[in-house]
């Protein structure tokens, strides 16, 4: 019998195998410069009209749980299609059909019901012989799922091709509905090219004597320092689709960069996310990972945002492409150039360095100078495998600067800080 470490090695193999880093992260991190989305579970496809949340829903649960379920989570559900969770015991089958006005045809295969999503797996069928083209995919769509005391929004999706190229088989996932509800109804929604859109609601029975509860659902009481604040973790829910740990900042601003975080199962990572959700709550999403024999969870903040104060004048009195060491981070003063105004300041840095522009200004004959104007970021090759990122500070004096003076910076910290979860093993 493989032991609880193997599996996760076995699991985090899999997962590093089938993730690939979205070719648009560098410049989505570079200009938003908030949190990365987050990954999921490799699919050949993904579809390009996957649906973002729109609002949070108040989940009321009262006393009533979900029928127990001998599951002692062995296998990565997250992995699999609808045929094969239903195969491991899992799941409630639906299939109910809609058909559009072309001849397409849209199944719902089935459902998984946790504390963290509900997720629905579906077939879409072209008529014989039509295949899929990527207009289908920007015309179709899922809109929320309702149902009693259930508003849940649509969240992600996946999917790739099925048993030919005119079928697309594909999950999507909502927020979680309400365990008093006995019917739901997705719309699923067609965009014409005239510009028209078409609605199809879709109900279906809820039976959640077929879902499942979480695995381990904890209120926390742990919270980590950071050069501005303090990160405070407050419940975390591991079900079989997904662990979710949510939290909240308190910090004297929010964040650029929200950094990553690492979950660790009796010592083996099993992931890594970086924070979602609106200031000051946060949200990190993980993987599902097997329970049985679990000694020990562990998060650890890996990196964060974080601020170094600069308390001594830089000298600009020789100017090159060598790295000037300050505090963690380096930067370079690229020139000192003369121009019609005053003096133009190149300095470069790290990517997601970002020098404090408040109070940024220059020594010179005596006086102190405030920067009149700053270029946008470009760039800058170094030749060896790095790309530093310059910009142009500009002054107005006649006066050669003497000195660069400047309250500090933010950057990418490396913190490695690590809390523990409780664990009952009596689950």
């Amino acid at each position: 019998m493989e032991t609880i470490e193997e599996k996760l090695q076995e699991y985090k193999q899999q997962t590093v195998n089938q993730m690939h880093a979205p070719s648009e992260l560098e410049e989505k991190l570079r200009n938003a410069l908030h949190r990365v989305p987050k990954k999921r579970r490799s699919k050949t496809k993904v579809a390009a009209w996957i649906s973002s949340a729109a609002a949070a829903i108040i989940l009321m649960v009262g006393v009533y749980e979900y029928p127990a379920l001998a599951y002692f989570f062995n296998i990565n559900l997250n992995a699999l299609s609808f045929a094969e969770v239903v195969e491991q015991g899992y799941g409630q089958p639906v299939n109910k059909s809609t058909t559009l006005q072309d001849g397409t045809v849209v199944t719902i295969q089935g459902v998984i019901a946790d504390d963290n999503v509900f997720r629905m797996y579906y077939t879409i069928d072209r008529p014989a012989g039509i295949a899929f083209t990527d207009d289908d995919f920007r015309r179709y769509g899922f809109e929320n799922l309702r149902g009693f005391l259930t508003n849940s929004d649509s969240l992600r999706g996946g999917g790739g091709p099925g048993k030919n190229k005119s079928q697309f088989v594909g999950d999507h996932d909502f927020k979680p509905v309400s365990p008093f509800a006995r019917s739901l109804t997705v719309t699923f929604t067609e965009w014409l090219d005239n510009g028209q859109k078409l609605s199809y609601p879709m109900t279906f029975n809820f039976e959640a004597n077929k879902a499942m509860k979480s695995i381990i659902k904890e209120d926390l009481s742990a919270s980590i320092a950071v050069d501005k604040g303090t990160i405070h973790y407050d419940h975390i829910t591991a079900s079989p689709t997904s662990t979710i740990v949510k939290g909240h900042y308190k910090l004297e601003e929010y964040p650029r960069f929200s950094g990553e975080t690492k979950l660790y199962v009796n010592g083996t990572e099993v992931g890594r996310s970086r924070a979602g959700g609106r200031n000051p709550d946060f949200q990190l999403q993980f993987a599902a990972f097997p329970t049985d024999n679990i000694h020990s969870i562990e998060l650890v903040l890996e990196n964060f945002e974080g601020y170094h104060k600069i308390n001594e004048p830089i000298s600009l009195s020789s100017p090159s492409d060598r790295s000037i060491k300050v505090g963690d981070e380096k930067l370079w003063i690229r020139s000192v150039t003369k121009t019609d105004t005053g003096y133009d300041i190149v300095i470069a840095r790290k990517q997601f360095t970002f020098l404090e522009r408040d109070n940024l200004s220059i020594q010179a004959g005596g006086n102190v100078v405030p920067v009149s104007s700053i270029s946008e970021e470009r760039p800058w090759d170094l030749k060896n495998g790095n790309i530093m990122w310059e910009q142009t500070y500009s002054f107005n004096t006649t006066d050669k600067p003497e000195f660069l003076l400047v309250d500090g910076y933010q950057y990418i910290k490396t913190y490695n800080k690590k809390i523990s979860i409780p664990v009952d093993n009596k689950r």
